[in-house]
């Protein structure tokens, strides 16, 4: 079942076109990794799904309705919820605080402080800690966890690996593999292609704005993937 459809999406900075003409679906229970070069316009898109950012043309379709003119507030209700690039914590807030902030906007569901705690294990001797005073990787947990306080239908994880140390990095991708494992619906923007193409049932390449190659994540090489990633490859769409 298709949760998200973009139709022919535009999105703009002033005069700056970031998005141009982009159409994917991501089905219910699917992952789709958006790689591609600083610049070519995976953090707008996600941005404008999330409600975020108004785009200038096209649809789109969250689980058969139209939501391109729905506030972000009221997306984060149906259960879209993003996590954004530099995470956007509350910094004077503890972890628990971060998170039960998030829980008292969302929907009803399994994701509470216990099971996220459960999710993001290095959390829990952090509890108590301010956002201020965690390492990287701790503030992408809670930023991910203050995400599925909402529990949200689409989870859109914009740079999870970005600026982490590689201990970090490895953690989180433990989590996020047992979040994918569980049935979770995410669309994840990673420069990590190797990464990307771990955990992704579909990769996305975009290039100044459009989607250059899309495909079965299985069934794509990293030198593939590369190529789009630097233009050199021409557009390719597989099932």
């Amino acid at each position: 079942m298709t949760l998200l459809a973009v139709e022919q999406l535009d999105a703009r900075h002033g005069l700056l076109q970031a998005v141009r003409g982009v159409t994917f679906k991501v089905a219910a229970g699917e992952t789709l990794a958006l790689v591609g070069a600083n610049g070519a316009g995976k953090t707008t898109l996600l941005r404008t799904i999330a409600g975020a950012h108004r785009p200038v043309a096209g649809r789109i379709l969250f689980a058969g309705t139209d939501v391109t003119a729905v506030p972000a507030y009221a997306r984060l209700r149906t259960g879209i919820a993003l996590v954004p690039e530099g995470r956007r914590l509350f910094a004077g807030m503890t972890v628990k605080e971060n998170l039960l902030v998030a829980g008292a906007y969302g929907r009803a569901g399994p994701w509470n402080l216990d099971t996220v705690i459960d999710a993001f294990p290095l959390l829990r001797p952090r509890i108590n800690s301010r956002a201020s005073n965690l390492s990287g990787g701790e503030q992408q947990a809670t930023a991910i966890g203050r995400a599925l306080m909402t529990n949200p239908k689409l989870l859109l994880l914009d740079e999870v690996s970005l600026g982490l140390a590689p201990i970090a990095v490895e953690a989180l991708y433990r989590s996020l593999e047992a979040l994918i494992a569980g049935g979770a619906t995410i669309v994840l923007v990673e420069q990590d292609i190797a990464r990307a193409l771990g955990v992704a049932t579909r990769v996305a390449c975009m290039l100044e704005g459009r989607i250059i190659l899309e495909g079965n994540a299985r069934e794509m090489t990293r030198e593939q993937v590369t190529q789009a990633y630097f233009g050199l490859q021409r557009p390719r769409r597989t099932s």
